[in-house]
């Protein structure tokens, strides 16, 4: 059952300006093609998603798609899912999707919960969590995705050795999601110095969000936990 400080509903834009025509037509024609069906009883069968790929990987709330695509440009080898409720951003990826000619993504318009739910156990071996709204609010708080029934979904669904990566400019909500991380008995965080989260890693494309942040003198702050080895 849903926690105290759960809330299974989702917060946010899930719509801005009107779509040009040309990112409507994207999102007519190529957004359903793309879109990851879920199962009303059972669970997804990964294997046929994976059709041949090494490994899964799940974005959760891509924004515009900058980060998804240059990780899906540069592991081919990978299938990835991206989840996104607001529309625009999802039209935005759809373009650059297109434009680069990428065939390793699918797409879910909406919340990453009810794909968790029905994903089978150890079937990810990645997931990433990029600067998402941090409900700064104390009332708000319990809109935040990081709490420890996702985190349960997320343990539930990552390989042993798998990456759960998290990344925030607000301070206060990285300390959250680091004190809640290092409570839950499936992670481990491997940081050895500062700037394991003070520096981006080299293999983690950069994002406009972090790019702002960075504008407006804010330190993004990085980490990187691993799931622990299954018993």
């Amino acid at each position: 059952m849903p926690g105290p400080h759960s809330d299974n509903r989702t917060y946010g834009r899930r719509r801005g300006h009107s779509l040009r025509p040309a990112r409507q037509a994207l999102v007519d024609r190529l957004l359903p093609r793309l879109t990851l069906e879920l199962p009303s009883v059972g669970q997804l069968d990964t294997e046929r998603l994976k059709d041949g790929a090494r490994e899964i990987w799940l974005e959760i709330g891509f924004g515009a798609g900058e980060h998804l695509v240059v990780l899906a440009e540069r592991h081919p080898e990978v299938r990835f899912i991206g989840c996104e409720p607001y529309l625009n951003g999802v039209a935005s990826l759809l373009r650059q999707v297109q434009e680069r000619g990428l065939d390793n993504i699918r797409l879910i318009h909406g919340d990453a919960r009810p794909l968790l739910a029905v994903l089978p156990e150890a079937c990810l071996s990645r997931v990433i969590y990029l600067f998402a709204d941090p409900w700064p609010k104390k009332r708000h708080h319990k809109r935040r995705f990081i709490c420890r029934e996702n985190l349960d979904a997320l343990a539930r669904v990552l390989v042993s050795g798998g990456d759960f990566r998290f990344a925030s400019d607000h301070g206060e909500y990285a300390r959250w999601t680091l004190a809640r991380v290092l409570r839950h008995d499936a992670f481990a965080w491997p940081a050895r110095s500062v700037d394991d989260w003070f520096r981006r890693p080299d293999d983690w494309p950069g994002t406009r969000y972090e790019a702002k942040a960075l504008a407006a003198g804010r330190q993004p702050l990085y980490f990187r936990f691993l799931r622990c080895r299954r018993t």
